[in-house]
């Protein structure tokens, strides 16, 4: 049963990410995108390989080399897309944390190489982290399409967001079946934005929500008294 659910956690997690690759590489539309988010979806990524490696997880290892690769794909496309972002202070804004994060994952597995440190014990403490930057992590688009409710979305797409829901409910599952609680709290987060996600998008593009953006913007009704 665990092993099963591994794989259909894996299984998701990585076909999740080919929507938005393609929307993003093939078709170029990469407006809605958050940067920030897009570099720490890659610095996430790398975390969690190290971290399987440690704990000896093939299920993590798989899913994070693989997906690592397309989140690697969708921001090379949202920096060549966006000019701005690629400037020094914009770069420095929002990929700090991503920095950080892969600067983490090679000392905890350099601790375990070169200095012999306990390699569970690393990597409960890293997953520990990691868990903790991914739950604020998962919030960054959602909370950035909240802020900003007239924000271009064209570029994200809505299949990914729903088999990422559904990616982090097998997550759920598979953590809870191996006592893993930091990838339980993880995939939690995860799901309910994903789900919040898909929920805005669905708001967006629903005719209601069309009509009103379509509405022309209207003058006074009365012109101002000389």
């Amino acid at each position: 049963m665990t092993a099963a659910l591994g794989f259909l956690a894996a299984a998701l997690s990585i076909c999740l990410v080919w929507p938005q690759v393609w929307l993003s590489c093939r078709r170029g539309r990469t407006r809605g995108l958050s940067p920030a988010a897009a570099w720490l979806a890659v610095g996430l990524n790398a975390s969690w390989l190290t971290f399987g490696l440690l704990t000896r997880d093939p299920a993590q290892i798989v899913t994070n080399a693989v997906v690592g690769a397309g989140n690697t794909a969708v921001l090379a496309a949202l920096l060549f897309s966006q000019s701005h972002l690629r400037t020094r202070t914009a770069l420095l804004r929002s990929a700090a944390g991503a920095a950080g994060l892969v600067t983490i994952a090679a000392g905890s597995a350099l601790s375990v190489v070169l200095l012999g440190a306990d390699r569970v014990e690393v990597g409960t403490a890293l997953g520990a982290l990691v868990s903790v930057v991914g739950a604020g992590t998962a919030c960054v688009q959602p909370l950035s399409m909240l802020r900003d409710r007239t924000q271009d979305l064209s570029g994200l797409s809505a299949i990914r967001y729903r088999l990422g829901a559904a990616a982090n409910a097998s997550w759920l599952s598979y953590a809870l079946l191996r006592h893993e609680p930091t990838v339980f709290a993880a995939a939690g987060i995860g799901f309910g934005c994903a789900v919040l996600v898909c929920t805005l998008l669905a708001r967006r593009s629903s005719p209601s929500a069309a009509a009103v953006r379509a509405l022309p913007t209207r003058g006074p009704a009365l012109a101002p008294a000389a």
